[in-house]
């Protein structure tokens, strides 16, 4: 059962002091519209804002901040959706509906929920994809915490099999929820998602059937098999899950049968600290580190080589691309 919640103002919510505030937050800051209910855990969720995609074989581009709709078209049968979510969201934004992404999202959440935030990295890598969609042409790709599955439906619209993948049930419904709303686009193309658990503390798939988002032999057989891109955005926040996050690349690259590329999304983001009474980005230095350490890896068996992607590619989607965004590329190929 959906609990709503009166639509406020993001100014008018108390937030405490682990509270994570959505970078969609920092761009429509009083769109009163854009809270509408408290999901299962009692956080403020938005119904699915609209992304508008530029088509470079058209004049077609919707600028300003993501459109939300403002008429009722009523929910499909079984979407789950209430009537007033169906008032806020309302129609398509103009133009071609295969040009509108929606994706629900979480507008504020507690450090260990911030997955379910739509992040600046994630655009970024979705600009990314958009702009070498012959990178992921008919390949199979898994990311690595997809949180809202952004990133992951943008793939799907060039890929042929995407690896939606990160831990939670909460989490990982709400993805699934986003991949169904934008089923269209993978359609279009012929791709398929599928959302998976995946936890980087943990050396093997989850196989039991009772598990949500369970893997399968053949799905586990597939990614073995043909997978050639691995995809990450905004997950290196915290000093013991980058290792993670690192580890993870390794021993998938390790199992993968081709070689593989990954491409990494990261912000590099200021902090002041008690500890060094100064300005600093730790997080970031750690990620750099990581990096590093990989590259450096010597087993015998893969080499990496690790090498930023200058951020010069075109903007398709509405957000600030800010000078700290940052995306890298990591390729394993065998030893020879």
């Amino acid at each position: 059962m959906v609990q709503l919640a009166p639509a406020v103002a993001m100014d008018e919510v108390t937030f405490r002091s682990d509270t994570v505030l959505s970078d969609v937050h920092l761009y429509t800051p009083n769109h009163r519209h854009l809270m509408v209910r408290l999901n299962s855990v009692g956080q403020p969720v938005s119904v699915p804002i609209q992304i508008a995609l530029w088509s470079q074989d058209s004049d077609h581009r919707i600028r300003g901040p993501p459109k939300v709709g403002t008429g009722s078209t009523g929910s499909p049968p079984g979407s789950g959706r209430t009537q007033e979510e169906d008032d806020v969201l309302g129609e398509e934004a103009q133009g071609n509906p295969h040009d509108i992404i929606r994706i629900e999202h979480t507008m504020a959440t507690p450090l260990e929920d911030v997955g379910k935030q739509v992040w600046r990295g994630a655009l970024l890598l979705a600009d990314y994809i958009l702009f070498r969609q012959d990178l992921f042409r008919g390949c199979t790709a898994l990311e690595l915490g997809a949180g809202t599955g952004l990133a992951s439906i943008i793939a799907a619209t060039v890929a042929q099999t995407v690896y939606c993948t990160d831990v939670g049930a909460d989490l990982l419904a709400m993805c699934q929820r986003n991949i169904a709303l934008n089923s269209h686009l993978a359609a279009a193309g012929g791709g398929v998602v599928k959302v998976k658990e995946l936890d980087w503390l943990k050396d093997d798939l989850c196989t039991d059937p009772e598990v949500p988002f369970s893997w399968s032999q053949e799905e586990i057989s597939d990614l073995y098999n043909h997978t050639t891109i691995l995809f990450a955005a905004e997950v290196f926040y915290d000093d013991d899950l980058t290792d993670a996050v690192f580890k993870t690349l390794s021993r998938l690259a390790h199992r993968l049968k081709n070689a593989c590329t990954a491409i990494l999304s990261v912000e590099k983001r200021l902090n002041f600290t008690l500890r060094h009474l100064d300005v600093t980005c730790e997080a970031y230095d750690h990620f750099r580190s990581c990096l590093r350490a990989l590259e450096q890896l010597a087993d015998g068996k893969l080499r990496f080589v690790v090498e930023p992607v200058e951020a010069s590619f075109p903007q398709l989607l509405v957000y600030e691309r800010i000078q700290q965004l940052e995306l890298w590329k990591i390729i394993a190929e065998p030893v020879t």
